[in-house]
């Protein structure tokens, strides 16, 4: 059973919205501010899907503190404000996806349900087991290492890279596809899903990213068009 821990401060739509999940058959856990949320970062849940707009603490400084905790933590935001600039601030921040209000409480469901399934889904399933083991070796790229079940990466001097879930599925994807020019919607469909309602900028600044925290991998722009990763 997947544990959610939903942070919303009107009272209505956070019930709403928690009977929804609950509906699923997940954990749902409530919370009415930023401040009472960051007590339980420790706790570690599933997946956090956050307000941006909380008393107290607001949803950007709590995303900074779960990432801090966790790097890899999954984040969905939530907010009635400018959709444009809180997700690109929310991305930079490390947020996995992003519902600008007002929603339908089922896409919120759809929404949770796909980036669970895409992060946790391959963690206890058997029909994939002997696949796993065989993906289970490192793969390097340039000067780092991968390590896909434990989805990781560190550098030459074995240092491990603080990268986000969403940072490190598109690291996985451009090296799936090394070699081969990526137009940017490709790239938005198979990494943020066919669900995602957002623009390919997301791709652009995603890849801003990626090429700052590993300045060596050699991912190519194709201007007008998307990105090609070059073969070592």
């Amino acid at each position: 059973m997947y544990s959610i821990f939903l942070v919303e401060d009107e009272e209505h739509l956070r019930g709403v919205l928690a009977a929804y999940l609950e509906k699923e058959g997940w954990q749902v856990r409530s919370f009415p501010d930023g401040t009472s949320a960051r007590e339980a970062i420790s706790e570690r849940p599933d997946l956090w899907v956050l307000d941006i707009m909380l008393p107290g603490v607001d949803g950007f400084q709590l995303i900074r503190e779960i990432k801090a905790d966790q790097p890899s933590q999954p984040v969905i935001f939530i907010s009635a404000r400018d959709a444009d600039i809180d997700r690109i601030i929310g991305l930079e921040l490390g947020s996995d996806d992003y519902l600008a209000k007002p929603f339908l409480p089922r896409e919120l469901v759809i929404r949770c349900r796909k980036l669970l399934e895409r992060v946790y889904a391959r963690q206890g399933n058997s029909v994939l087991t002997a696949s796993m083991e065989r993906r289970a070796q490192l793969t390097t790229l340039a000067t780092y290492t991968i390590d896909e079940p434990a989805r990781t990466v560190t550098d030459r001097e074995g240092a491990a890279l603080d990268l986000t879930s969403k940072e490190f599925e598109l690291l996985l994807y451009f090296i799936q596809h090394q070699g081969h020019v990526l137009e940017r919607e490709q790239v938005l469909r198979s990494v943020w899903g066919i669900d995602y309602f957002g623009t390919d900028r997301v791709v652009d600044d995603l890849v801003r990213r990626l090429r700052r925290k590993l300045p060596d991998m050699r991912l190519e722009t194709v201007y007008g068009y998307g990105y090609r990763m070059v073969k070592a």
